[in-house]
Protein backbone atom coordinates (compact mmCIF):
# COMPACT_ATOMS: atom_id res chain seq x y z
CA UNK A 1 0.00 0.00 0.00
CA UNK A 2 1.13 3.87 -0.85
CA UNK A 3 2.66 5.02 2.49
CA UNK A 4 0.90 8.74 1.30
CA UNK A 5 -2.51 7.19 0.75
CA UNK A 6 -2.33 6.10 4.35
CA UNK A 7 -2.40 9.85 5.66
CA UNK A 8 -4.52 11.06 3.08
CA UNK A 9 -7.40 10.29 5.45
CA UNK A 10 -11.00 8.05 4.52
CA UNK A 11 -10.70 8.20 0.21
CA UNK A 12 -13.25 5.50 0.35
CA UNK A 13 -17.09 7.04 0.10
CA UNK A 14 -18.89 3.89 0.14
CA UNK A 15 -18.65 -0.04 0.30
CA UNK A 16 -19.94 -2.45 -1.74
CA UNK A 17 -21.58 -5.51 0.55
CA UNK A 18 -21.25 -8.70 -1.45
CA UNK A 19 -24.31 -9.94 0.19
CA UNK A 20 -25.30 -13.47 0.91
CA UNK A 21 -25.02 -15.05 -2.48
CA UNK A 22 -23.17 -13.49 -5.48
CA UNK A 23 -25.16 -15.71 -7.83
CA UNK A 24 -27.59 -13.68 -9.62
CA UNK A 25 -29.76 -16.37 -10.12
CA UNK A 26 -30.36 -17.05 -6.53
CA UNK A 27 -31.21 -13.40 -5.36
CA UNK A 28 -34.83 -13.83 -5.93
CA UNK A 29 -34.79 -16.78 -3.65
CA UNK A 30 -32.88 -15.11 -1.16
CA UNK A 31 -35.02 -12.12 -0.97
CA UNK A 32 -38.71 -13.93 -0.48
CA UNK A 33 -36.64 -16.35 2.35
CA UNK A 34 -35.83 -12.87 4.20
CA UNK A 35 -38.86 -11.23 3.29
CA UNK A 36 -40.94 -14.53 4.80
CA UNK A 37 -38.80 -14.05 7.75
CA UNK A 38 -38.52 -10.48 8.14
CA UNK A 39 -42.48 -10.23 8.20
CA UNK A 40 -42.25 -13.37 10.70
CA UNK A 41 -40.31 -12.20 12.93
CA UNK A 42 -41.72 -8.27 13.22
CA UNK A 43 -45.60 -10.00 13.51
CA UNK A 44 -44.47 -12.48 15.84
CA UNK A 45 -42.50 -9.92 18.77
CA UNK A 46 -45.56 -7.71 17.72
CA UNK A 47 -48.07 -9.91 18.95
CA UNK A 48 -46.11 -11.14 21.91
CA UNK A 49 -45.59 -6.61 23.01
CA UNK A 50 -49.76 -6.84 22.34
CA UNK A 51 -50.65 -9.78 24.24
CA UNK A 52 -48.49 -9.00 27.10
CA UNK A 53 -50.49 -5.27 26.98
CA UNK A 54 -53.83 -6.74 26.96
CA UNK A 55 -53.12 -9.41 29.17
CA UNK A 56 -53.43 -8.41 32.81
CA UNK A 57 -51.49 -11.52 33.79
CA UNK A 58 -48.75 -10.35 32.23
CA UNK A 59 -48.16 -7.24 33.93
CA UNK A 60 -44.96 -8.18 35.96
CA UNK A 61 -41.57 -7.55 35.68
CA UNK A 62 -41.05 -10.41 34.13
CA UNK A 63 -42.99 -9.99 30.96
CA UNK A 64 -41.97 -6.40 31.45
CA UNK A 65 -38.64 -7.24 30.19
CA UNK A 66 -40.02 -9.84 27.50
CA UNK A 67 -41.88 -6.64 26.12
CA UNK A 68 -38.78 -4.96 26.03
CA UNK A 69 -36.86 -7.42 24.26
CA UNK A 70 -39.71 -8.48 21.64
CA UNK A 71 -38.84 -4.14 20.88
CA UNK A 72 -35.20 -4.97 20.77
CA UNK A 73 -35.84 -7.92 18.47
CA UNK A 74 -38.29 -5.97 15.87
CA UNK A 75 -35.12 -3.33 16.10
CA UNK A 76 -32.44 -5.42 15.40
CA UNK A 77 -33.43 -7.19 12.49
CA UNK A 78 -34.42 -3.87 10.90
CA UNK A 79 -31.38 -2.60 11.18
CA UNK A 80 -29.96 -5.17 8.72
CA UNK A 81 -32.83 -7.34 7.08
CA UNK A 82 -34.79 -4.29 5.06
CA UNK A 83 -31.65 -2.68 3.37
CA UNK A 84 -30.38 -5.92 2.19
CA UNK A 85 -33.95 -6.58 0.29
CA UNK A 86 -33.44 -2.85 -0.49
CA UNK A 87 -30.27 -3.86 -2.40
CA UNK A 88 -31.00 -7.05 -3.90
CA UNK A 89 -34.46 -5.21 -5.49
CA UNK A 90 -32.05 -2.36 -7.25
CA UNK A 91 -29.54 -5.03 -7.93
CA UNK A 92 -27.29 -2.14 -6.29
CA UNK A 93 -24.76 -3.80 -3.82
CA UNK A 94 -22.90 -0.35 -2.86
CA UNK A 95 -23.56 1.71 0.90
CA UNK A 96 -22.50 5.02 1.75
CA UNK A 97 -19.39 5.21 4.46
CA UNK A 98 -22.11 7.47 6.47
CA UNK A 99 -25.18 4.52 6.14
CA UNK A 100 -22.36 2.19 6.83
CA UNK A 101 -21.04 3.68 10.14
CA UNK A 102 -25.25 4.37 10.90
CA UNK A 103 -25.99 1.05 10.82
CA UNK A 104 -22.61 -0.21 12.78
CA UNK A 105 -24.10 2.13 15.53
CA UNK A 106 -27.81 0.75 15.61
CA UNK A 107 -26.81 -2.80 15.79
CA UNK A 108 -24.42 -2.57 18.65
CA UNK A 109 -27.14 0.01 20.64
CA UNK A 110 -29.81 -2.40 20.10
CA UNK A 111 -27.70 -5.75 20.73
CA UNK A 112 -25.77 -4.12 23.74
CA UNK A 113 -29.26 -3.49 25.54
CA UNK A 114 -29.90 -6.85 24.81
CA UNK A 115 -27.11 -7.96 26.76
CA UNK A 116 -27.94 -5.74 29.61
CA UNK A 117 -31.69 -6.70 29.33
CA UNK A 118 -31.10 -10.81 29.53
CA UNK A 119 -29.23 -10.17 32.47
CA UNK A 120 -32.07 -7.89 34.17
CA UNK A 121 -34.53 -11.01 33.50
CA UNK A 122 -32.07 -13.72 35.01
CA UNK A 123 -31.81 -11.10 38.38
CA UNK A 124 -35.67 -11.16 37.86
CA UNK A 125 -35.81 -14.82 38.03
CA UNK A 126 -32.77 -14.71 40.88
CA UNK A 127 -35.41 -12.46 43.40
CA UNK A 128 -38.44 -14.35 42.17
CA UNK A 129 -37.68 -18.16 43.19
CA UNK A 130 -34.47 -17.27 45.84
CA UNK A 131 -36.12 -14.04 47.39
CA UNK A 132 -39.74 -14.35 46.93
CA UNK A 133 -40.84 -11.98 50.09
CA UNK A 134 -38.91 -9.20 48.90
CA UNK A 135 -39.69 -9.65 45.29
CA UNK A 136 -42.22 -7.11 45.17
CA UNK A 137 -40.45 -4.39 46.54
CA UNK A 138 -36.85 -5.44 45.34
CA UNK A 139 -38.51 -5.11 41.81
CA UNK A 140 -40.81 -2.34 41.75
CA UNK A 141 -41.84 -0.64 38.99
CA UNK A 142 -39.07 2.00 39.81
CA UNK A 143 -36.13 -0.65 39.81
CA UNK A 144 -38.01 -2.21 36.02
CA UNK A 145 -37.42 1.30 34.53
CA UNK A 146 -34.44 2.34 35.84
CA UNK A 147 -32.74 -1.48 35.05
CA UNK A 148 -34.15 -0.58 30.90
CA UNK A 149 -32.68 3.18 31.06
CA UNK A 150 -29.26 2.36 32.27
CA UNK A 151 -29.32 -0.47 30.01
CA UNK A 152 -29.94 1.72 26.95
CA UNK A 153 -27.43 4.48 28.27
CA UNK A 154 -24.30 1.36 28.52
CA UNK A 155 -25.67 0.19 24.70
CA UNK A 156 -25.50 3.70 24.02
CA UNK A 157 -22.03 4.13 25.68
CA UNK A 158 -20.37 1.08 24.14
CA UNK A 159 -21.84 1.82 20.42
CA UNK A 160 -20.88 5.05 20.19
CA UNK A 161 -17.28 4.53 21.22
CA UNK A 162 -16.72 2.00 19.05
CA UNK A 163 -18.82 4.38 16.15
CA UNK A 164 -16.27 6.87 17.09
CA UNK A 165 -13.33 4.68 16.94
CA UNK A 166 -14.00 3.30 13.85
CA UNK A 167 -14.06 6.68 11.85
CA UNK A 168 -10.51 7.37 12.62
CA UNK A 169 -9.67 4.96 11.00
CA UNK A 170 -8.40 5.71 6.76
CA UNK A 171 -9.96 3.54 4.28
CA UNK A 172 -8.07 4.16 1.11
CA UNK A 173 -8.29 0.92 -1.02
CA UNK A 174 -10.41 -2.18 -0.81
CA UNK A 175 -13.85 -1.62 -0.12
CA UNK A 176 -15.32 -5.04 -0.74
CA UNK A 177 -16.91 -6.18 2.36
CA UNK A 178 -17.92 -9.82 2.21
CA UNK A 179 -20.82 -9.88 4.16
CA UNK A 180 -25.00 -8.36 4.15
CA UNK A 181 -24.50 -5.77 6.72
CA UNK A 182 -21.37 -3.60 8.12
CA UNK A 183 -19.44 -4.56 11.13
CA UNK A 184 -16.35 -3.94 12.81
CA UNK A 185 -14.69 -7.28 11.84
CA UNK A 186 -15.47 -6.95 8.06
CA UNK A 187 -14.54 -3.35 8.33
CA UNK A 188 -10.94 -3.76 10.70
CA UNK A 189 -10.36 -6.18 7.91
CA UNK A 190 -10.48 -3.05 4.90
CA UNK A 191 -8.63 -0.34 6.84
CA UNK A 192 -5.35 0.79 5.75
CA UNK A 193 -4.41 2.49 8.62
CA UNK A 194 -3.30 0.31 12.44
CA UNK A 195 -6.83 -1.01 13.86
CA UNK A 196 -4.50 -2.91 17.14
CA UNK A 197 -6.04 0.23 19.28
CA UNK A 198 -10.07 -0.51 17.65
CA UNK A 199 -9.34 -4.38 18.36
CA UNK A 200 -8.16 -3.64 22.19
CA UNK A 201 -11.14 -1.30 22.56
CA UNK A 202 -13.29 -4.55 20.80
CA UNK A 203 -12.03 -6.74 23.08
CA UNK A 204 -12.01 -4.68 26.22
CA UNK A 205 -15.46 -3.53 25.56
CA UNK A 206 -16.51 -6.96 24.67
CA UNK A 207 -15.59 -8.37 28.56
CA UNK A 208 -17.61 -5.40 29.97
CA UNK A 209 -20.61 -5.90 27.84
CA UNK A 210 -20.84 -9.50 27.05
CA UNK A 211 -18.50 -11.10 30.15
CA UNK A 212 -19.91 -9.06 33.14
CA UNK A 213 -23.49 -10.17 32.32
CA UNK A 214 -22.60 -13.68 31.69
CA UNK A 215 -20.94 -14.12 34.68
CA UNK A 216 -23.94 -12.59 36.67
CA UNK A 217 -26.47 -14.58 34.60
CA UNK A 218 -24.63 -18.13 35.80
CA UNK A 219 -24.34 -16.77 39.21
CA UNK A 220 -28.34 -16.03 39.70
CA UNK A 221 -28.68 -19.48 38.14
CA UNK A 222 -27.03 -21.45 40.30
CA UNK A 223 -28.83 -19.70 43.02
CA UNK A 224 -31.72 -20.60 41.20
CA UNK A 225 -31.06 -23.98 40.60
CA UNK A 226 -29.83 -24.67 44.16
CA UNK A 227 -33.52 -23.17 45.18
CA UNK A 228 -35.73 -24.94 42.97
CA UNK A 229 -33.97 -28.25 43.79
CA UNK A 230 -34.75 -27.57 47.25
CA UNK A 231 -38.21 -27.67 46.12
CA UNK A 232 -40.50 -30.97 47.20
CA UNK A 233 -43.20 -31.16 44.91
CA UNK A 234 -42.31 -32.21 41.37
CA UNK A 235 -45.19 -29.51 40.39
CA UNK A 236 -43.11 -26.75 41.82
CA UNK A 237 -39.75 -27.49 40.45
CA UNK A 238 -41.20 -28.34 36.79
CA UNK A 239 -43.02 -24.96 37.09
CA UNK A 240 -39.98 -22.50 38.28
CA UNK A 241 -37.70 -24.63 35.55
CA UNK A 242 -40.05 -24.12 32.52
CA UNK A 243 -40.14 -19.98 33.75
CA UNK A 244 -36.28 -20.21 33.37
CA UNK A 245 -36.01 -22.73 30.32
CA UNK A 246 -36.86 -20.28 28.09
CA UNK A 247 -34.88 -17.51 29.41
CA UNK A 248 -31.50 -19.60 28.78
CA UNK A 249 -32.47 -20.85 25.74
CA UNK A 250 -32.33 -17.11 24.43
CA UNK A 251 -29.34 -16.48 26.60
CA UNK A 252 -27.46 -19.67 25.02
CA UNK A 253 -28.37 -18.92 21.35
CA UNK A 254 -27.69 -14.86 21.49
CA UNK A 255 -24.16 -15.27 23.35
CA UNK A 256 -23.05 -18.23 21.13
CA UNK A 257 -23.26 -16.28 18.33
CA UNK A 258 -22.08 -12.77 19.97
CA UNK A 259 -18.92 -15.12 20.75
CA UNK A 260 -18.23 -16.67 17.69
CA UNK A 261 -18.66 -13.20 15.83
CA UNK A 262 -16.35 -11.09 17.96
CA UNK A 263 -13.63 -12.76 19.67
CA UNK A 264 -11.84 -14.44 16.25
CA UNK A 265 -10.29 -10.99 15.28
CA UNK A 266 -7.28 -12.94 14.60
CA UNK A 267 -9.00 -14.65 11.56
CA UNK A 268 -8.24 -12.28 9.04
CA UNK A 269 -10.21 -13.50 6.04
CA UNK A 270 -13.79 -12.83 6.35
CA UNK A 271 -15.46 -16.11 5.16
CA UNK A 272 -19.25 -17.88 4.31
CA UNK A 273 -18.97 -18.58 8.44
CA UNK A 274 -19.28 -15.17 9.54
CA UNK A 275 -22.86 -15.21 7.35
CA UNK A 276 -24.03 -17.67 9.16
CA UNK A 277 -23.06 -16.39 12.31
CA UNK A 278 -24.30 -13.15 11.10
CA UNK A 279 -27.89 -15.11 10.00
CA UNK A 280 -28.27 -16.70 13.35
CA UNK A 281 -27.87 -13.06 15.12
CA UNK A 282 -29.67 -10.92 13.66
CA UNK A 283 -32.43 -13.07 12.04
CA UNK A 284 -33.12 -16.60 13.51
CA UNK A 285 -32.25 -14.79 17.15
CA UNK A 286 -35.28 -12.88 16.98
CA UNK A 287 -37.45 -14.86 14.80
CA UNK A 288 -37.06 -17.86 17.23
CA UNK A 289 -37.99 -15.61 20.17
CA UNK A 290 -41.40 -15.50 20.12
CA UNK A 291 -41.74 -18.84 20.01
CA UNK A 292 -39.42 -20.04 22.92
CA UNK A 293 -41.36 -17.48 25.08
CA UNK A 294 -44.90 -18.68 24.30
CA UNK A 295 -43.91 -22.86 23.53
CA UNK A 296 -44.69 -24.22 27.20
CA UNK A 297 -46.48 -21.13 28.90
CA UNK A 298 -50.39 -21.11 28.79
CA UNK A 299 -50.33 -17.61 30.28
CA UNK A 300 -48.63 -15.86 27.35
CA UNK A 301 -50.36 -18.37 24.67
CA UNK A 302 -53.75 -17.29 25.98
CA UNK A 303 -53.11 -13.70 25.44
CA UNK A 304 -51.65 -14.47 21.37
CA UNK A 305 -55.09 -16.56 21.21
CA UNK A 306 -56.87 -13.12 22.73
CA UNK A 307 -54.97 -10.89 20.42
CA UNK A 308 -55.39 -12.54 17.26
CA UNK A 309 -58.64 -13.83 17.72
CA UNK A 310 -60.17 -11.30 19.72
CA UNK A 311 -62.17 -14.03 21.83
CA UNK A 312 -60.32 -14.91 25.30
CA UNK A 313 -58.98 -18.53 25.77
CA UNK A 314 -61.34 -21.06 27.47
CA UNK A 315 -59.49 -22.28 30.98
Amino acid sequence: MDPESKTNGTAVTEFILLGLVETPGLWPVVFVVFLLAYLLTVGGNLSILAAILVETKLHTPMYFFLGNLSVLDVGCITVTVPSMLARLLSHKHTVPYGACLTQLFFFHQLAGVDCFLLTAMAYDRFLAICQPLTYSTRMSQTVQRILVAVSWALAFTNALTHTVAISTLNFCGPNVINHFYCDLPQLFQLSCSSTQLNELLLFGLGILMAGAPVILIVTSYIHVAAAVLRIRSAEGRKKAFSTCGSHLTVVGIFYGTGVFSYMRLGSVEASDKDKGIGILNTVISPMLNPLIYSLRNPDVQGALWQVLTGKRALA
